[in-house]
């Protein structure tokens, strides 16, 4: 059997799980149903499966640090690359981007396509899945796998099984009496947005039914650059493929398309209801995290990341609680939330990109207060780690260390700071922090000035490549 490629779709926003997930650091890179996040267990299900090359992930530029930090953590990959997109353009161009990016000469691959996004409960069915659609991969077919129903689901796409592994016909999220009739025919599967199919065959297809798109994409690797653990597609020449879904250019119209009908103990996590029904519950049927207090409370999903959270006589209900915003709504009416996360992007609000703790290369920093011309951030760097040599235009800063050792260059000075030292850094000054030291830097900084945005920053030198 041919050797097969895993290429793991990274992409995405997860808008109907905020407020945990943000532009900036969206439901992939979350740890949802155990202490790994969705990411690393869908790399992780892929390397216990037999003759498997090292993992190909496509990410937004956005999204490169912390990505290569939660690879990293796994421990297991001495191999991966990760290709950065500058501009989004869905599903298909992101899978032609990676085909190309994989392809080698004399050798045809299959390439294996996984949302970085999905729970799979049944790696021994998993394994088997992919095995079976290998094999189908390795004789021309473009396989995609579908999900044995469970119920008359609404949230789902819906593949119509004809004759064999033959696909007859894609279907649109359906109404409820839609969906029976869909489960009580039985040759109905849920769509997973999961793929199989050879290197050459996919090339060959794109091909046909999207000459433009493959053309675009192949230039975008032709004129990429490496940096690092990254691959950085051309930008000029992806802006020019149109944005589509692999299921819309080509499973739609491809004649070689099947579908492997597979029982994974699968879920996209598309909603809070849909972690609700994967994560286990108590007695009352309430899915409970963080400090939460309940009194005649039964079938609700509660989250607290910061304060006690404190439910009395509640049904069917969703509370998640952040550090700069609170959702409460149905479960059932779970599927809405992407309404609030569009007018939080429609007001340009910071609530829908980032939480007020934002991870950089080289730790995080937390807001801990703003208000108009000061703001109090907690910064943490990791050892070994520094910030670029910088200028601000508009802010003067205050660094206090509450633990650690810091080397500080303020100007031409470059100095250690240690526990309860601090030092003051004018507008205008060249200045870096790093960390010398073996156990994390936490410090306290006050900034002042007029204006105090992330975007006032000159970097003078960066290893980062920012």
């Amino acid at each position: 059997m041919a050797k097969i490629q895993p290429i793991i779709l990274a992409g995405g926003t997860g808008s109907r799980l905020w407020p945990l997930s943000r532009e900036l650091y969206p439901k992939q890179l979350l740890r949802l149903t155990n202490h790994t996040s969705l990411l690393q267990t869908t790399l992780l299900r892929t390397a216990q499966l037999p003759d498997v090359l090292p993992p190909v992930i496509v990410v937004g530029e956005e999204h490169r640090f912390i990505t290569l930090t939660q690879v990293e953590e796994l421990g297991c990959f001495s191999e991966f690359s990760i290709l950065l997109e500058p501009v989004g353009r869905n599903t298909a161009p992101a899978i032609c981007a990676a085909a190309e990016y994989c392809r080698k000469e004399g050798e045809d691959v299959v390439l294996l396509v996984l949302p970085a996004d999905h729970v799979v409960s049944q790696q021994d069915k998993f394994i088997e899945a992919v095995r079976e659609a290998a094999q189908l991969a390795e004789g021309g077919v473009v396989v995609t796998f579908g999900i044995q129903p469970t119920g008359p689901e609404t949230g789902y796409g819906y593949i119509e099984r004809g004759t064999g592994t033959r696909i007859a016909s894609f279907k649109e999220k359906p109404d409820l009496a839609v969906a029976r009739e869909y489960l009580a025919k039985g040759n109905y599967f849920w769509n997973s947005g999961m793929f199989a199919f050879s290197a050459g065959t996919f090339m060959a297809e794109m091909n046909e039914f999207a000459p433009e798109m493959l053309a675009a994409m192949q230039e975008a690797v032709k004129k990429g650059t490496e940096d690092g653990r990254f691959f950085r597609l051309d930008k000029a020449a992806m802006i020019k493929s149109p944005s589509d879904s692999i299921d819309y250019v080509l499973m739609e119209k491809t004649a070689k398309g099947a579908v492997v009908a597979a029982d994974l103990g699968w879920s996209d996590i598309g909603s809070w209801k849909a972690l609700w029904d994967v994560l286990e519950k108590d007695g009352m049927g309430n899915v409970v995290r963080g400090d939460v207090l309940l009194e005649d409370t039964r079938n609700c999903l509660l989250k607290s990341e910061n304060v006690l959270l404190a439910a009395v006589g509640m049904e069917d209900t969703l509370v998640v609680e952040t550090a700069d915003a609170v959702l409460v709504a149905p479960l059932s009416r779970s599927q809405d939330v992407k309404k609030v996360v569009a007018r939080l992007k429609a007001e340009s609000r910071k609530e829908f990109s980032q939480h007020i703790t934002v991870y950089r290369p080289w730790g995080s920093y937390t807001v801990l207060e703003e208000l108009p011309r000061f703001q109090i951030k907690r910064i943490n760097v990791n050892p070994g780690a520094k910030l670029s040599l910088q200028m601000h235009h508009h802010r003067h800063e205050h660094w206090v260390i509450v633990t650690g050792t810091a080397r500080v260059t303020n100007g031409p000075d470059e100095i250690l700071l240690y526990e309860n030292q601090s030092t003051y850094i004018p507008a205008g000054t060249r200045h870096r922090l790093e960390n010398p030291g073996v156990i994390p830097l936490e410090l306290i900084e006050v900034q002042i000035g007029s204006y105090l945005g992330e975007d006032d920053i000159v970097r003078f030198d960066d290893v980062y490549g920012r």
